[in-house]
């Protein structure tokens, strides 16, 4: 990415619309925030923000409820099940996670920019896109069982996974529809389909599961197949709504020769924003894996799973304020109303900030009991409480991370936020994880330390490149000196974490198979709207 490029890239709008006024969206140059607006501000983003809260929490719950009747066929089942589910995860979903948040910036900037049957359209070649990727990803799927076996995973669990992860295969083709459908209402800001659909599909699946697992004697069978049947439901649900509701005239007019044309153009974003996720979902699942090299691996495994089934649950709730602001910024930069999406960011930060306290707090005050709901073992319950502060740090960078993140796929800096991931945590978090549990001695308090390390950089450098756009020609050299510096950082970090790892692995042997629940911290963009004036520089800036 050269300088000539960067700047003919930021200098033309990728949306374009008519000015509204003396500046464009009818905006002055320079107003100071009234409290009206930041009031005004604080209320849609609540809208958004509560009912996608609600909807990330459904959506991961279904697996969990599917753990919990598995659980009850023994242990074994238990472990296979929650390996496979991990497995699932870090190859398969959070893929089409990262995938389908790339329409969080091509529908959310054509719906501000009244451009509403470009909605229709995008969202058709995201389909069009993430249905092929799910087909190797169901043939990883189908040699599960193989691959923990070559990997050193014992034989019977390794078995028992594979044929979970079997049965997950129909899932994931309904779940890479369901993210195309979620952001195609999301981004017009209709979230109460999506609430009220996963709400009634969540107590289908306790049913489902009960009859699958129990009454028709599947056993783990049933409670993977549960899970596709529980998608594919919702997406039908969804589905008809998007057909039928006076809601979508405007935004869906049915499919057409235009949602074939300009793949590339997803693709574009599509992959920097799977990146974007995916790497670091990735790195918490290596935490897990890297807690079976220590001398208790048992109970630094089963600490390490209930902390990070604890960071995930909390997680959902900044990932929604995530989520509304990637919305409200670009909306209004497709509108072209610049101040206004520099409001939303001021908002999401303060009820970042606000949650990550009010949480953080709380574990550090429910620290002592907290371990009671997972096990009866007083060591392990000690050593929670002994992990929540560190845990309570964690969980605030990371909620001020989601504000962040969602900024960016609102404005759709995904490529440069694929090199803030990739540099933060595998050249910096991973390797820190690695040397304070391996080499300084601190167990799996060592791990969270690392991978903490990671996400507060990640943190510093994605709002360093939100606070320097401030709108002033300058920020254009910085900006480019940011990106070099990226991508010379993330040039490093695969040598030096493949150094580290293979140390530990000559040092500490083969992993032993433990039983872990999923890390499923999923959370949860090509075409950012620039203002072409030639008044004052150029505002919104994309990779």
């Amino acid at each position: 990415m050269d300088e000539g490029y960067l700047k003919s890239f930021l200098e033309s709008p990728l949306i374009p619309k008519y000015e509204k006024g003396l500046e464009f969206g009818g905006e002055s140059p320079k107003r100071c925030i009234e409290t009206s607006e930041a009031i005004g501000e604080l209320k849609k983003q609540m809208k958004l923000a509560g009912p996608l809260v609600v909807v990330n929490f459904l959506q991961y719950s279904l697996q969990m409820i599917s753990l919990m009747f598995v659980g009850h066929l023994g242990e074994l089942s238990l472990s296979s099940a929650s390996m496979a589910t991990s497995f699932a995860g870090v190859t398969g979903f959070s893929i089409m996670l990262g995938m389908g948040s790339a329409l969080d910036t091509f529908c959310g900037q054509a719906y501000g920019a009244e451009q509403y049957h470009m909605l229709g359209v995008h969202m058709q070649r995201a389909l069009l896109v993430l249905m092929p990727t799910c087909i190797p990803i169901a043939f990883v799927w189908a040699y599960t069982g193989k691959i923990f076996t070559i990997i050193g995973q014992d034989h019977e669990i390794s078995m028992q996974a594979g044929i979970y992860a079997h049965w997950l295969i129909p899932s994931i083709f309904p779940y890479g529809i369901l993210q195309c459908q979620l952001r195609f209402l999301q981004t017009q800001n209709n979230v109460w389909p999506s609430t009220i659909s996963t709400g009634f599909t969540s107590l289908i699946h306790i049913v489902m599961c009960w009859t699958l697992v129990f009454k028709f004697s599947f056993g783990i069978k049933g409670a993977a197949l549960s899970i596709a049947i529980s998608y594919w439901t919702n997406v039908l649900i969804l589905a008809i709504y998007i057909k039928f509701s006076p809601a979508c005239q405007k935004t869906w007019t049915g499919f057409s020769k235009e949602g074939m044309k300009n793949l590339l153009s997803f693709i574009s974003l599509a992959i920097p924003s799977c990146l974007m996720v995916c790497l670091e979902f990735w790195s918490y699942e290596f935490l897990v894996l890297m807690s079976g090299f220590l001398p208790n691996p048992k109970l630094e495994a089963s600490m390490m799973s209930i902390s990070l089934d604890t960071s995930a649950v909390i997680y959902r709730i900044p990932y929604g304020f995530g989520s509304a602001v990637s919305t409200r910024v670009s909306n209004e930069l497709g509108a072209g109303r610049p101040h206004a999406a520099r409001l939303a960011v001021q908002v999401v930060l303060f009820l970042a900030i606000t949650e990550g306290l009010s949480v953080s707090l709380l574990a550090v005050a429910v620290r002592g009991v907290w371990g009671y709901m997972y096990t009866n073992e007083e060591e392990l319950i000690r050593y929670l409480a002994a992990i929540m502060p560190v845990l309570a740090v964690s969980n605030f960078i990371d909620g001020i991370q989601c504000a962040l993140s969602g900024t960016a796929r609102g404005c759709g800096w995904q490529k440069i936020c694929a090199y803030v991931s990739l540099g933060a945590y595998y050249l910096v978090g991973l390797p820190a994880a690695i040397i304070l549990t391996f080499v300084f001695q601190f167990g799996g308090k060592g791990l969270w330390m690392g991978i903490l390390c990671g996400s507060t950089l990640q943190t510093f450098l994605l709002l360093a490149i939100t606070m320097s756009t401030n709108w002033e020609q300058e920020v254009l050299s910085s900006l480019l000196c940011l990106i070099w510096f990226l991508r010379l950082i993330s040039f490093g970090c695969f040598s030096l974490t493949t150094i580290l790892i293979f140390s530990c692995f000559l040092r500490q042997g083969r992993p032993r198979a433990e039983c872990v629940l999923p890390a499923s911290k999923q959370i949860w963009h090509h075409e950012a709207v620039q203002i072409n004036s030639q008044k004052k520089p150029p505002l919104i800036f994309s990779q």
